[in-house]
Order: structure tokens, then C-alpha cells, then sequence
């Protein structure tokens, strides 16, 4: 295994992972709402009245944030999967949400920092999976 160390990013990394933590904490304090992102677009698919614009406002910063991103610092990131095996992961993705009752956002960020037990073992679980999965693409069938 070796490191591209021309993608190692660690500053940007950084503060990405701080606007995380801070647009969590703020949605919080604000708002009384946890940032999954799952159960975010959730509550756009049964709309409640006066719940919908901050919904759509979260939602539209996370298009317009990597969008604006792109346009004023170039394209940094390449995706080497096919669109069969993007849609084949999105929608395990989108089951395993169902499942754990939330996504990675919601319990790897909030749920951890609320130090929620439910969180700690959805995460766990949810990393578990990721790395057995690329063990087994790259390693076993040789993707």
C-alpha cells in the first residue's frame, strides 16, 4: 500500500472536519435538529409546514459548498467506479441508513459527540463494513 502524497490533504482535511463540527453544533443550538443527513432529506420526502426551508437550505449547502469549491480551486478529487457500481452503492448506502436508524453523518458526528451507545455501535459498524468491503474488492477480486 503506499500513500499519494500529492492528494494528502491534511490542512484542508482539517478544516473541513471543523466546518462539519460547527454547522452540526449550530444546527443544534439554533435549531434543536440533528444534522443526519439521511433524516434530513427524509423530512423533505413527508414535508411538515415551517419544517421545509432549513431542509432545503442544509441540503443546498452541501451542492453549492464542493460546487463553489471546484470552481475557485479546480477539481481535486477522481471517482474510479463506473456509474452501475455508483448506483449499486448508493442504494446499499440508502438500505443501510434505513437500517441503522441513520447515516454516518448522524451518528459518527452527532451521535459520538453526544456520546450515544446506538451511535458508537453504528459507527463502528458502519467503518466495519467499509473496510471489509474494500479488503474484499481490491484484495480478493482483484478490482
Amino acid at each position: 500500500m503506499s500513500i499519494d502524497w500529492n492528494a494528502f490533504t491534511p490542512l484542508l482535511s482539517l478544516a473541513g472536519g471543523v466546518l462539519i463540527g460547527i454547522a452540526a453544533a449550530m444546527l443544534v443550538i439554533f435549531n434543536g435538529r440533528i444534522a443526519g443527513i439521511s433524516g434530513v432529506l427524509g423530512g423533505l420526502l413527508r414535508p411538515v409546514k415551517g419544517d421545509v426551508a432549513w431542509r432545503v437550505a442544509f441540503l443546498g449547502g452541501l451542492v453549492v459548498a464542493p460546487a463553489l469549491f471546484t470552481l475557485f480551486r479546480g477539481l481535486t478529487g477522481r471517482i474510479d467506479a463506473g456509474l452501475d457500481a455508483l448506483v449499486v452503492a448508493g442504494l446499499l448506502v440508502g438500505a443501510g441508513t434505513r437500517y441503522a436508524a441513520g447515516c454516518t453523518s448522524g451518528h459518527g458526528v452527532c451521535g459520538l459527540s453526544r456520546l450515544s451507545p446506538r451511535s458508537l455501535a453504528a459507527t463502528l459498524l458502519f467503518m466495519g463494513a467499509g473496510i471489509a468491503t474494500v479488503f474484499v474488492v481490491r484484495h480478493v477480486l482483484g478490482a
